[in-house]
């Protein structure tokens, strides 16, 4: 529970001196950022079921609940992961002892197109992402994938489209990491709010 008041109640040092909102907001959301630092702690399967619970309870488009979740954990199904993912991303999310890649079908149950499968599964990560930090875990999407390989290797069907892998676990110390992404590993900042969000119309 200490955990989690901390990340509910208060913003950590490094987030304090990167981020600033324009209105308020819960630290939830601020402290929530994408290390690529990982330690050797492993992650339980409590908290990863509880992880994946929370992704699962988004919400869907008819309830259709497209997304799937490919969860690796033992150093067989990492082994398997690590061998599509890109060259870059190799370089830190092989330390991450839970990979878990994202997909989603494309079809309803009645084989029509789900055109929202895509918006649902982007918002399961969310979810999946805000109940890891409350864990106090980390995560990361990687976009940065080979993806018919992974199709192929994990036995994935045509109708399923793959979005992310996601890196969970607790963030490590950011001199493991290679020279040219220790500069990197802080908290993102965001464009100021009025670029991104348009009363009435959009403006180019």
């Amino acid at each position: 529970m200490s955990m989690l008041n901390s990340v509910l109640e208060k913003l950590t040092d490094e987030v304090q001196a990167n981020r600033k909102s324009e209105n308020p907001v819960s630290p939830l959301f601020l402290n929530r950022w994408s290390p690529r630092a990982y330690s050797s702690q492993k992650v339980s399967d409590s908290d990863l079921n509880t992880i994946l619970e929370s992704a699962h309870w988004a919400p869907s488009s008819f309830n259709d609940q497209p997304w799937r979740f490919i969860v690796a954990k033992t150093e067989e199904q990492l082994q398997v992961f690590h061998s599509f993912l890109g060259d870059f991303n190799k370089m830190w999310a092989t330390k991450a002892p839970v990979l878990v890649l994202v997909a989603s079908d494309k079809l309803r149950e009645n084989g029509d197109p789900n055109g929202a499968h895509a918006f649902d599964a982007g918002t399961a990560w969310g979810f999946m992402a805000l109940q890891a930090k409350m864990l106090g875990l980390s995560t990361h999407a990687i976009g940065g994938f080979d993806r018919d390989k992974a199709r192929e290797l994990l036995n994935i069907p045509d109708h399923i489209e793959l979005h992310a892998v996601i890196s969970i676990g607790y963030q490590g110390d950011k001199s493991d990491l290679p020279a040219g992404l220790q500069e990197r590993e802080i908290p993102s900042g965001r464009k100021p709010l009025n670029k991104v969000v348009f009363e009435g119309k959009f403006n180019s």
